[in-house]
């Protein structure tokens, strides 16, 4: 099933994202958390792609076991940083032998190695030229790509970051998922501002459940997400112990996407970490809300 057909359903939907293992070794641990997580029957499920395109292959093989397990739909992430175009026709090839038809196309993080290097000559710059190779390779593929409700770091302004949404949509981009937020009025702007310029693609709200205390500096590194005052107290308070700070956190992720749901926005997508427990948590307290 299309990601697309799901999101324009008018029925609430839940979704949940998971990472592929970086080694072998992981790869029966990472495995049964998934299938732990496919097992709660989301609505879809999202396989994250290691930065430079590492764990291409883990990914692909999560995304393949789940749907063919669980029938529960895949969207594969794809990325094209410092990518070759035979690199990114290959990974296009491997996806649809693996009968992957949703994809979530991004440029993807910088390596350290990469920052400050010059891209002027990279085939892919940009998510968008992902976008078109996509819909050029013939391939019957879902497009989905990332926006920022707090502005992508790299835009100048939230102007031109909406512009670059706007072409991405143009080029072929069916839906978009937010970056993590952990402030609801931030993503209703966006949302207005979105649909003032003219994409009126669905939007999945993206939400990170903050388990323990040292997810919040990777939060704000990663998206430069802004922490509202509760949230920071929440943190202050429950952040040295550990049961404590898993609970608060799953609490203030349901409480954000009630608040979601009660003004409108009907698809969410969390950020599970792997943590199967965390995934089962969050569903259970929205159980009546999902009829789940």
């Amino acid at each position: 099933m299309k990601i697309i057909d799901i999101l324009k359903q008018d029925t609430l939907s839940m979704s949940f994202e998971v990472f592929p293992p970086k080694t072998d070794a992981a790869f029966d641990s990472v495995k049964s958390a998934t299938e732990e997580i496919a097992a709660l029957n989301p609505a879809f499920m999202s396989v994250t792609y290691g930065a430079g395109g590492g764990t291409s292959a883990y990914t692909l093989e999560i995304a393949r076991n789940i749907e063919a397990k669980y029938g529960v739909p895949m969207l594969a992430h794809l990325t094209c940083v410092s990518s070759t175009r035979e690199m990114v026709s290959d990974r296009i090839a491997a996806m649809k032998a693996a009968g992957i038809h949703n994809v979530m196309a991004l440029r993807g993080d910088l390596t350290p190695e990469l920052e400050g290097a010059d891209r002027s000559n990279w085939p892919y710059r940009y998510a968008v030229d992902l976008i078109r190779e996509l819909v050029e390779s013939g391939g019957d593929f879902c497009i989905g790509g990332a926006c920022y409700p707090e502005i992508h770091p790299e835009s100048t302004n939230q102007k031109e970051d909406i512009a670059h949404i706007k072409a991405k949509v143009e080029a072929g981009c069916q839906f978009l998922t937010t970056q993590m937020f952990f402030d609801n009025n931030l993503l209703y702007n966006f949302l207005y501002k979105l649909r003032e310029a003219g994409v009126t693609v669905p939007v999945v709200a993206g939400i990170m459940p903050i388990t323990n205390a040292n997810q919040v500096e990777r939060a704000i590194k990663l998206s430069g997400s802004h922490m509202p005052q509760r949230f920071k107290s929440l943190v202050d308070k429950f952040g040295t112990d550990g049961a404590a700070m898993k609970q608060a956190g799953i609490i203030y992720a349901t409480d954000q996407i009630i608040d979601l749901y009660a003004n409108g926005v009907t698809n969410i997508h969390v950020y599970t970490m792997n943590k199967p427990d965390v995934a089962a948590q969050i569903q259970r307290n929205l159980s009546d809300i999902l009829g789940k």
